[in-house]
């Protein structure tokens, strides 16, 4: 049990940092509310459970190699600058009248968070580093079942910090003005601009 209740608050320590997923997680829910964000998370789940799979089934030492490393790092650059900078010219539409309001579907919502977590070299690393020394622990002597329960676990701790910011930013929707929502949005824009310059930097160094 307290195996289960450390692992639990691994994932929440790992989930809660705000990184470039996160940060545009928050404008999602800030711009279209809970679902929407609620979506982009899984969205990311979806690959965090892909990436596990990868690492458990030893797949992990493809995606460590320099060039796909670099490969990586290139396309986070280019998905979270446009991102970044689609988000700050669509300030507009944040607002509290639905007249006002683009339409999303849920779908794309999931989407863009599957692409923006996939295409996070922090997420790959995280999970090479953290979870391959899950799979070790103990000496190696860890059962099936007893991965896959600590998987589980973790990805409960991750959830729960998806759900939580999913509705902290849909809610302070109803509780912000529109000016103040914007002036997050925009620090999150500028924070996901951000961690693509840091990505762009990343690949320059793994080129040259």
């Amino acid at each position: 049990m307290n195996s289960l209740i450390t692992y639990f608050i691994l994932g929440v320590s790992l989930a809660a940092p705000i990184g470039p997923v996160k940060a545009t997680l928050l404008n999602t829910g800030i711009k279209n509310g809970f679902f929407h964000a609620w979506f982009f998370g899984l969205g990311a789940i979806a690959t965090d459970i892909l990436y596990m799979l990868m690492v458990y089934f030893g797949v992990g030492q493809f995606i460590d190699n320099p060039f796909m490393k670099t490969f990586l790092w290139s396309f986070g650059f280019f998905v979270l600058i446009y991102t970044g900078i689609e988000n700050l010219l669509t300030l507009h539409t944040i607002s509290m009248d639905p007249k006002f309001r683009k339409v999303v579907r849920l779908r794309h919502s999931f989407l863009a968070g599957l692409l923006v977590a996939l295409l996070n070299p922090l997420t790959i690393l995280f999970w090479l580093g953290i979870y391959g020394s899950i799979l070790v622990g103990g000496g190696g002597s860890l059962t099936g079942f007893e991965v896959i329960l600590f998987s589980i676990t973790i990805l409960l701790g991750i959830t729960l910090v998806d759900l939580t910011m999913a509705t902290i930013s849909s809610g302070s929707r109803k509780l912000l003005s529109n000016s103040f929502l914007k002036t997050i949005s925009i620090i999150s824009s500028i924070s996901m601009i951000g961690f693509g310059i840091y990505f762009g930097i990343q690949a320059y160094h793994s080129l040259f």
